[in-house]
């Protein structure tokens, strides 16, 4: 009897291991602080087809509160390029609301939901957007999805009818519209879009946003003026070989455009400061204020702000918001 209790037990055992084996490593690095106490209530979502992306159109503090509160989405990511997990993903979570995709409805059901901080014509720091690339880098991993599976919450909503439109129209919200833009997608290395909506196309729903249309699915783009000099940057030659520099033509030498140097990551953790050679200049306290220890200099974009592991650029901080204990980096 011993025996065959001894049995059963390494069968059950080795059944086990191999299902915690066909799980996904968890492999993204988010802070649970504000995991949402709507976790555990949500159903398992069944399939994953979409990753849709959002602007909250409010502050950081305000949107964590609210989204976790609600379980309106299953990461949030700040400006300073911190992610914070709301729900489970592989739960579902209530962010897209009255959407249609493809003939779909309830997207909820089918997709992962990430809420940025930022406004849908605003640009937003490349620390939160380097935070975006690589948390929908590893989202694409896990659910073997293409580039053209990353939509905007604008591709998804559609309104319901009123006074102004009768009919159902799609994208009345313009959340996460900067996202559909060829410039901001190149930062997040997304190399293609949904080239048109398949739900206007077979007359489900109707245009009614002109301009919205033309930034999904056409050829606007007012993100190119921030974005493409940093595309630039990345593309630029190396600067040539000083031999090939004296053997060339003096007209040509004083002529020639020079290369842009390398564009430099913003630093999101003490270890890129240190690497990029910033040194901790002093914490505030009660007696030493931001000023005193940076100068003029407090505000700059190059002087940082550390604290509780979070990365803050001096013209990002808000001076209602500098506690005691902030480290000060500068060079």
């Amino acid at each position: 009897m011993a025996a065959a209790r001894g049995f059963f037990a390494r069968a059950w055992l080795t059944a086990a291991l191999a299902v915690l084996a066909a799980i996904p490593a968890a492999a993204i690095e988010a802070s649970n602080r504000y995991r949402s106490p709507r976790n555990p209530e949500r159903k398992i979502r069944q399939s994953t087809e979409l990753i849709v992306l959002h602007t909250t159109e409010a502050a950081a503090r305000g949107s964590l509160a609210k989204v976790s509160e609600r379980g309106e989405c299953h990461f949030l990511v700040t400006e300073e390029g911190i992610v914070y997990r709301i729900v489970d993903r592989d739960r579902e979570a209530f962010h897209a609301g009255r959407s249609m995709w493809n003939g779909k409805e309830d997207v909820d059901k089918f997709s992962i939901g990430i809420e940025c901080v930022g406004y849908h014509d605003q640009e937003m720091p490349l620390a939160q957007l380097h935070a975006i690339r690589d948390l929908v880098k590893e989202l694409k991993k896990m659910y073997h999805l293409s580039d053209d599976k990353v939509v905007t919450h604008s591709q998804v909503a559609y309104g319901a009818p009123n006074k102004w439109q009768k009919k159902k129209h799609r994208g009345r919200k313009r959340c996460g519209m900067l996202f559909a833009m060829p410039s901001v997608r190149r930062v997040l290395e997304l190399s293609a879009r949904a080239p048109s909506d398949p739900d206007t196309r077979a007359k489900r729903l109707v245009v009614g946003d002109d301009y919205l249309a033309k930034v999904l699915y056409g050829n606007v783009d007012t993100m190119k003026g921030a974005y493409g000099k940093v595309e630039a940057k990345v593309a630029a030659p190396p600067p040539a070989p000083k031999a090939a520099v004296k053997a060339a033509p003096k007209t040509v030498a004083k002529t020639a455009p020079q290369p842009s140097k390398p564009f430099r990551r913003i630093p999101v953790t003490i270890e890129d400061l240190k690497a990029q050679g910033y040194t901790m200049k002093g914490a505030v306290s009660k007696n030493i204020t931001a000023a005193q220890i940076a100068g003029g200099k407090w505000n700059s974009a190059t002087t940082y702000y550390t604290i509780r592991n979070k990365v803050i650029p001096g013209n990002m901080i808000n001076p209602a918001k500098i506690e005691v204990g902030m480290c000060i980096w500068m060079k």
